[in-house]
């Protein structure tokens, strides 16, 4: 049962770390990468699709994104799409691709990510600590039962916490890269 919780809460505290990293890589920096259009909707023959399934993405250097949709017909839609998806991005068709170049992040705009950043792994600090509690309150449930021992117990709160502190680490860590990502001009 202890192994349970314990597989339990390592689960979630890794999905919530992952949650996190994605997170993150939707924020925008002044440099291109495709994941940055992973989430636009094209409206594709009346249904919402997304970007990646009706065009090809590619990085055509450092700071312009190249989609290259499929079907010619669709340039305009998935230009349209991507103006309208608020990101801050202004297309520009070029024959049958579409260069999407990265404007150059502000110093105020900088700082408002990195607040930004930081709020978010502050909510991802919560989410980990309150699956500690959860687990810590399954195991004082158990204990209450007496289907464990206390120090069985014990030992199992000694490891969820070794397995928050991981996951904490983990978390301070996205959050150094990206904004050692953001500041980089």
């Amino acid at each position: 049962m202890i192994a349970e919780v314990k597989k339990n809460a390592e689960q979630k505290m890794g999905k919530t770390v992952e949650a996190l990293k994605a997170d993150l890589g939707k924020i925008r920096t002044g440099r291109a990468h495709t994941g940055l259009l992973d989430h636009v909707m094209v409206d594709y023959y009346g249904n919402p699709t997304p970007l990646p399934q009706v065009a090809n993405v590619t990085l055509l250097d450092g700071r312009t994104i190249g989609v290259n949709p499929w079907e010619k017909k669709m340039v305009t839609v998935v230009e349209k799409a991507i103006r309208d998806a608020d990101l801050g991005l202004n297309p520009a068709t070029q024959g049958d691709i579409i260069r999407v170049p990265m404007p150059a992040l502000t110093e105020e705009r900088r700082r408002d990510l990195i607040k930004v950043v930081r709020h978010e792994g502050e909510n991802a600090r919560v989410a980990v600590r309150n699956i500690r509690r959860d687990a810590n309150n399954q195991l004082k449930d158990l204990l209450k039962k007496k289907a464990v021992a206390e120090d069985e117990e014990r030992r199992a709160q000694d490891d969820i916490q070794k397995l928050t502190d991981r996951s904490i680490a983990e978390i301070d860590k996205a959050l150094e890269v990206k904004e050692v990502d953001l500041m980089a001009i």
